[in-house]
């Protein structure tokens, strides 16, 4: 663990030099806006975008926000190491075996490069988290200008790169914004740049509450019983007829069912590489992304989030478990508490001490900004018990993709690439000042919004949001530790 300094990005970043006449598909307020149909049923592979709420996102009349934090999954990258070599492996065996390519929308692969890298932010990813920054910063200016950023990132190479262009973005809103500072000149506000960033080690024995590692139990589950458990019924259902066509249009290639899913990722993942635009090629879209109806990749989409949901979230005994620690330090944020209740995966050494995690006198100062994994953030929703009302996703009993808007939840909707939840703790009433050193605790209340959507939690009124004391009493789960007695039996 350590805390580091942010560092200038080298020059401009990559996207910058593009056309500036150029619309990106990636659009500051609303997310990737090009071919929705599609780029919006990815799973986790989809690139952030503003989802449906039935509830509105703009702050209640009579309401003042005191108090806001926002929990990032970095930007689009490159495949993990694993999967790109996977990946290449599946063209290699396209190219070396199919005897002919039989239809418009597949002759591309019979001279594809595969140029994917590995692990790393995109330029695409770089511009969502710069983007996500901006948004922050214009949603909570009234607070911004005051107050300072406190920024923790979970040490990986993507997450920690994530934030420094979080950063860049919420500093740029700053300087643009012509209200901040009104006592100090553009100069010194440009001298606030760049912004520290705590980072915490990912290491198998290292408390983080942004990483899990630590649970034994949930470390060593096998990959086949998850699999069995969430997504292996319904991958017999939708991919077969999908596998069956691609190989009618590609013989001799003889993909498997796992192989077809493996072309259908590379519809997301050559998409962020690139800087697509609105008046791209393909609607913005990767040619393999022709290769799949619209219904087919609200399946797909549906596939992804059995995987999330049966392995971090409400399908796993162990799941929730791995995000207690970070509510129970959220809790200590929210309450001003001076130490963070927890025995699972809090790291005690930072945790206890103001400067390294402020939750007393400096959190009246402070804006804070958390960026880690969509894995992490799947156990995290459901430790909050955000997603406590979501539909049945038992898929022994569905036979058809369910809709996220009648469930609730979607692995696209709740773990894309810059995907992002905001807590808002406020103020409400006719005498709401806005301070929260003259609220009364009995009229503050939290709220929390993932990706634009207002979650409808059981305790939240109209307007989605709880009373903070009655939201802290639906907590027992992350007070009481979740599971983690079993991490180790």
């Amino acid at each position: 663990m350590l805390i580091s300094c942010a560092v200038l990005l080298l020059g401009y970043l990559k996207w910058a030099h593009a056309d500036n006449t150029e619309t990106f598909c990636d659009d500051t307020d609303k997310g990737f806006i090009c071919s929705p149909e599609i780029s919006h049923y990815w799973g986790q592979y989809s690139p952030y975008y503003s989802t449906p709420s039935e509830i509105s996102a703009d702050v209640p009349s009579q309401c003042t926000v005191t108090f806001a934090q926002v929990l990032s999954r970095h930007g689009a990258r490159d495949p993990t190491s694993s999967k790109t070599k996977t990946y290449n492996e599946t063209i290699q065996k396209i190219q070396q075996n199919a005897e002919s390519y039989i239809g418009s929308n597949i002759t591309f692969l019979e001279d594809l490069e595969y140029t994917l890298g590995a692990d790393e932010l995109t330029p695409f990813g770089q511009r969502q988290l710069y983007n996500s920054g901006y948004k922050f910063y214009q949603r909570y200016q009234a607070l911004a200008r005051s107050k300072k950023l406190f920024v923790r990132a979970s040490d990986e190479s993507r997450v920690v790169e994530s934030g420094y262009n979080f950063t860049r973005g919420f500093h740029d809103a700053m300087l643009a914004d012509v209200f901040s500072h009104p006592s100090q000149s553009v100069t010194n506000r440009t001298n606030d740049y760049p912004y520290p960033i705590l980072t915490i080690s990912e290491d198998a024995d290292s408390n983080n509450t942004l990483s899990h590692a630590l649970c034994t139990a949930f470390e060593n589950e096998s990959d086949d019983a998850i699999t069995d458990r969430g997504q292996g019924p319904w991958t017999d259902i939708f991919l077969p007829p999908i596998a069956d066509r691609i190989n009618s249009q590609l013989p001799g290639a003889n993909l498997s069912l796992k192989e077809t899913s493996y072309i259908m990722d590379l519809c997301p993942f050559f998409t962020v590489a690139s800087q697509p635009t609105t008046s791209s090629p393909n609607g913005g879209l990767s040619e393999f992304c022709s290769l799949f109806t619209v219904d087919e990749w609200r399946s797909y989409d549906y596939y992804q989030s059995l995987g999330k949901y049966y392995h971090y979230g409400a399908g796993d005994d162990l799941g929730p478990t791995q995000g207690v620690g970070y509510v129970n330090e959220l809790i200590a944020r929210l309450t001003h508490a001076r130490y963070v209740e927890d025995h699972t995966s809090v790291n005690h050494t930072l945790d206890d001490n103001q400067s390294t995690f402020p939750t007393t006198d400096r959190n009246e100062d402070v804006l804070f900004a958390d960026f880690s994994h969509d894995n992490d953030m799947t156990a995290i929703f459901f430790a909050l018990g955000l997603y406590d009302r979501t539909a049945d996703l038992n898929n022994t009993q569905i036979q058809e993709p369910t809709d996220p808007s009648v469930a609730g939840y979607s692995a696209a909707w709740t773990a894309s690439f810059a995907s992002r939840l905001y807590v808002e703790k406020l103020v409400c009433g006719s005498d709401a000042s806005g301070t929260s050193d003259t609220a009364d605790a009995s009229d503050e209340y939290v709220r929390f919004i993932v990706n634009d959507r207002v979650i409808p939690l059981a305790c939240a009124d109209d307007d989605g949001k709880c009373l903070l004391s009655a939201f802290l009493e639906t907590l027992d789960f992350a007070k009481s530790g979740g599971k983690w007695e079993q991490c180790f039996e």
